[in-house]
């Protein structure tokens, strides 16, 4: 009631809503804390981890490798979000649990993870393929960026926000002992890619 009562007084402004909303403590909750509403499942006591559903991370994966998928009667960079037909799509939104569209209901999208998954993640040739022919890594280096400098730019890239100081050791060093940073680096773009911060809304 009184968030329709200030979409009222505010002329119907949308912005002003949101900035509202987005600004509350109920929305800005801790995944987790001290306070022993915590346990609460019911009454949105706190943020839940989630993954991101099929389209937002394959739409995710091709910004961040400069990589856009091609997806049938669609130009070449449309998202998967704007996939309006249920039949179209590929072998990655399929495992991801994207919803066939046959009914308007949410239930049909499966946030369940699964082997495939996981498999398709680590060994599948859509991250291969996305690094490799983004050449993210390789632009980077050609540029005159060093190996910790490309490492830097990867987690912006990937998790908005900088390394920290231990991880970024232990990466440099990894891709130091190697004779092609190159692929070092790719690996280490790849091992961002597949990990819990990218995959999870949290």
């Amino acid at each position: 009631d009184d968030l329709g009562q200030r979409l009222v007084g505010s002329g119907w402004d949308i912005r002003d809503l949101a900035r509202e909303i987005l600004n509350s403590r109920t929305y800005q909750r801790a995944i987790d804390g001290d306070d022993p509403r915590l346990g609460d499942t019911r009454n949105f006591a706190r943020a839940r981890v989630r993954r991101l559903r099929a389209e937002t991370i394959l739409d995710a994966v091709c910004q961040v490798t400069n990589s856009p998928e091609k997806f049938k009667g669609l130009p070449l960079g449309a998202r998967a979000t704007e996939i309006a037909d249920g039949r179209t799509g590929n072998y990655f939104l399929r495992t991801f649990g994207r919803a066939p569209r046959e009914s308007v209901c949410a239930c049909e999208v499966s946030d369940a993870p699964s082997l495939s998954q996981a498999l398709h993640l680590l060994n599948g040739d859509t991250i291969h393929k996305k690094v490799r022919r983004g050449e993210v890594v390789q632009t980077l280096l050609e540029g005159g960026a060093t190996p910790g400098e490309v490492i830097d730019e990867l987690y912006r890239r990937c998790l908005s926000r900088a390394p920290a100081a231990a991880e970024r050791a232990a990466l440099l060093a990894e891709v130091e002992a190697g004779e092609q940073p190159g692929d070092a680096l790719e690996d280490v773009f790849w091992a961002l890619l597949n990990s819990r911060e990218f995959l999870f809304q949290h």
